[in-house]
This record gives structure tokens, C-alpha cells and sequence, in this order.
């Protein structure tokens, strides 16, 4: 975090300095409020700007000539201005006063207020309590600015009360934490491990978008305090049983959650970034992250211990692949993802020797979208485990990566799309649709991606009777 909080000054937008403007002039109060605050004051762009003020959601909509009743039930008017990319919306909501939360999230109702500090004091976290004035500065009545320079996540107020409020806020306090590569305050963190079953009044929605913040942040192992704290009882009870079970094998250092955590830090983002841009950048660290956290969700279940006291896990693969799917589905991802994640969890154990055709038939195996993210699922997995051989496991990878250069440079044949014969073209010797065709197709295959030269149509049709003994 920025460590000099002194003169604090604020670039505030044109757009929003000019909603301020209009409010003022009308003899109402505003301010710039919450997030965009803190990463203000943090050095950082803020992605949106909030305003608060003084004006009843009527004045407001009376002042602007294009308006959405985002929330008016709360307070909330979204003022809609010009800008060079068309319109932006800016969120404007009265001073409130919340009343009692009935569902652990919504107050049963507002009271409107004149009062500022009325409308800060219910606010969530010290650090989204600050408002900002372009001419008057910054108004921080529970020291934001100090816990932003400390490096803390606090509570406004009582914690227990802010919790009971809306019970994502427990989830939010560890993942702005990691965000931020702050501690929780003590009084904070007590809370949350106090009244961490009423995270099973939060929807799942809402739920995996603290997971998913959290897991894209700079510290990722934070999760960990989702489990010390007692959250993922309530989303991921399958975490807290990885987090008990130990790893009595060389190439291991920690118990199989820790393990898991180390490998999500673990996801070289660097060579991602040069690999990948904008979104698809964004869409792969997602799916790796994921997978790393999930990727032996299925060792507790499969654990034995041979004679000599080295445990095993044979064949937690294809149940960590099962185990992510009902995960992922309780925390209600899409199917892409779903299924990105459970090929990569199922795939991350194949071992295979650094050899060209052993490369072509692992891709054709996996999948060829599932290979490329392959290679950063074992490289974190290695570099996550202990240093037993580890210099050799990344020789390997390193080797195997080179090949699959060479093969996608000289477009060789790894699976079926690529293969010069169709199942058409089969038809029409008089071959029926069926399991054979696709027995033949596949032997094919086989002999292909053993010598990739053998990939042309006349050479397979001509040896048709071979593939079909």
C-alpha cells in the first residue's frame, strides 16, 4: 500500500466533479465516496466513481436530465452523462440510515438523512468509509487514511454488528486483504470466526464472486483464511478436509491443501501475460487459478499408506475431476469453465516421456484446448511440491513444451478433426455408421500421430484393410 497519505488531493473526473458541481449549486452536499476513495488515495484508477449526497432521490432525478432508478428503494439514482465514449453512469445515493437486516443482507428499510457521517458510519470497512470533496478534501471520521497506511482491514463500528448486516462482508474483509496485502484486525477477524455459519444465508452467486476477486488478486494463498476462519464449511467443506490431510512422500513438503495453495501462487502470470492478452489473458489466469485450488480436491478421499509409510493417492485424478464439477456447480459457474477446470484437473497427473509422438498423443488425448494450460498446471504443481527431483521435473516439462513448439510449428495431425480422412469419406466405401467406423478412424489416428507423415488421405484409404483387422 501507498505509505504517504499526507495532502491527500484527488483527481476526480470531469463528469463527476460536474454531478457534485450541480448538487452544490442547488444547496445540497456531495461527495465522491467508498471505493474509489481508497484506490484513490492507494495511487490506483478506481473503475467506478459513487457520490453521495445530501438530496433526496427526487432532487436528484429533478436535476438531471438522464437518470436510471438503479435502486431507489435505497436511495440509489444512476445520473447518466456524456463522455467520449458515450454515455458513463455514475451512481448518486442519498444519505441513509439502514434499518434492521431481516436476511443477513438487505436493511427492511432506509431512512433518508441530511447527515453525512450518518450515512459513513454504516458503511462496511474504515478503509470504504472516506468521502472525498473536490474543493473542501477528504472527510475520514473513522481512520480509513490511518488502516490504509497500516495495512489493515478494521470494521466500522462493531463488527459483529457490520456481519450481521450482510454476512459477505467476512468474505469481503479477507479478500480485500488480499487485494491489498493487508492484515484483518484482530476485533475483525474474532468476528468472523464467530459468525462464519451465517455465511449460509448468501447466495452461491455472490458468494463465488469473492472466491473468484480473491483467487485473481496478487495473494491468492489468502484463501487460507477462508478455512481458519470457518467459511468454507458453509462453500467448500472438501478444502477443510484437504487441509487435514498430510503427504507422507518425498516430492511433497505440505499437507495437500497447502499444497494446493502454493501451486494457485505458483501459475507463472508473467509468461501467461506474453502468451496471452486482454481478456483471454484474464479467462486463462481464471482457469488456472481455479484449477490449481481444486486440482487435488480428491487425495483425502483416495489416501493410502504403504508398508514403508509413503503415502498414495491412486486415482484422485478422476475423482478430484468429479469432486470440482459438483464445487463448481454448487457455486453456480458456466459450463465453460466447468469444464476447463475438471479437463484440467483429470489431466494433471499424466506422466509420459519428453518424446515427439508421446507429446502428439497426449494432446490428442487431453484435448488440444486443455494442453497449452496443461503445461502451467504441472509446472505449478512441481514448483508447489518439495525440491525432490525437482530440477528434473522441470527439465522435462521444459522439453516437453519445446516439442509441442514443433509440433503446432509443422502442424502435425493430433487428433481426429485433423485427420486427412473423414468418416465420410469411409461411408462412402460402403463402411456403416457405428462404433467400427470409429474404431477404424481412430487406429488411424494412432498410426498418424506415430509418424505424422502418414497423414494423407490416399496413403490411409489405400491401407483401409489394414486399420480394419
Amino acid at each position: 500500500m501507498q505509505k504517504n497519505m499526507r495532502d491527500i488531493k484527488i483527481a476526480v473526473p470531469e463528469n463527476a466533479r460536474k454531478i457534485i458541481r450541480i448538487l452544490n449549486d442547488a444547496g445540497h452536499e456531495a461527495y465522491v465516496v467508498g471505493g474509489c476513495v481508497r484506490d484513490s488515495v492507494l495511487g490506483r484508477s478506481p473503475a467506478d466513481w459513487d457520490i453521495t449526497t445530501s438530496a433526496s432521490p427526487v432532487q436528484v432525478k429533478e436535476l438531471f436530465r438522464r437518470t436510471v432508478d438503479t435502486g431507489i428503494k435505497h436511495g440509489t439514482v444512476t445520473v447518466l452523462m456524456k463522455s467520449e465514449r458515450g454515455l458513463n453512469g455514475y451512481e448518486v445515493t442519498t444519505y441513509r440510515i439502514d434499518g434492521i437486516y431481516d436476511d443477513g443482507r438487505h436493511p427492511r428499510n432506509v431512512t433518508f438523512t441530511s447527515e453525512l457521517s450518518k450515512d459513513l458510519e454504516r458503511r462496511d470497512f474504515t478503509i470504504n468509509a472516506m468521502a472525498y470533496h473536490p474543493k473542501t478534501g477528504l472527510v475520514d471520521l473513522f481512520g480509513g487514511k490511518e488502516d490504509l497506511k497500516n495495512n489493515i482491514i478494521r470494521c466500522v463500528g462493531e463488527a459483529d454488528k457490520r456481519f450481521g448486516e450482510d454476512a459477505l462482508r467476512m468474505m469481503r474483509a479477507i479478500r480485500f486483504a488480499a487485494q491489498l496485502g493487508a492484515d484483518i484486525e484482530p476485533d475483525t477477524y474474532a468476528a468472523i470466526k464467530k459468525l462464519s455459519r451465517t455465511l449460509e444465508k448468501v447466495s452461491a452467486e455472490r458468494i463465488r464472486v469473492e472466491v473468484e476477486k480473491l483467487l485473481m488478486s496478487d495473494n491468492p494463498e489468502f484463501f487460507r483464511m477462508f478455512c481458519e476462519t470457518g467459511l468454507t464449511k458453509v462453500f467448500m467443506p472438501e478444502f477443510d478436509s484437504c487441509m487435514a490431510t498430510t503427504q507422507e512422500n518425498p516430492h511433497h513438503a505440505y499437507n495437500v491443501g497447502e499444497h494446493m495453495l502454493h501451486a494457485v501462487s505458483a501459475v507463472n502470470l508473467e509468461r501467461l501475460a506474453r502468451e496471452y492478452e486482454g481478456e483471454e489473458f484474464a479467462k486463462n489466469k481464471r482457469i488456472l487459478r481455479l484449477t490449481m485450488l481444486l486440482h487435488d480436491i480428491g487425495k483425502p478421499d483416495k489416501k493410502t499408506v504403504d508398508e514403508e509409510g509413503i503415502a498414495h493417492f491412486k486415482g484422485h485424478p478422476e475423482l478430484g475431476m468429479h469432486m470440482s464439477e459438483k464445487i463448481l456447480r454448487r457455486l453456480r459457474y458456466d459450463n465453460d469453465t466447468i469444464k476447463m477446470v475438471t479437463g484440467l484437473v483429470a489431466a494433471h497427473e499424466i506422466r509420459y516421456p519428453a518424446e515427439r509422438k508421446n507429446v502428439r498423443r497426449i494432446i490428442g488425448k487431453v484435448g488440444e484446448e486443455y494442453f497449452p494450460l496443461l503445461y502451467y498446471v504441472n509446472e505449478a504443481d512441481a514448483l508447489a511440491q518439495s525440491m525432490y527431483m525437482r530440477e528434473e521435473k522441470l527439465e522435462r516439462l521444459s522439453e516437453i513444451r519445446r516439442l509441442y513448439r514443433e509440433i503446432k510449428k509443422d502442424d502435425e495431425c493430433m487428433s481426429l478433426k485433423n485427420l486427412a480422412v473423414k468418416g465420410a469419406d469411409l461411408i462412402a466405401t460402403g463402411i456403416r455408421p457405428g462404433p467400427g467406423l470409429g474404431e477404424i478412424l481412430q487406429k488411424m489416428l494412432d498410426d498418424v500421430i506415430e509418424e505424422p507423415s502418414h497423414n494423407d488421405k490416399d496413403y490411409l484409404m489405400s491401407h483401409l484393410t489394414d486399420y480394419e483387422n
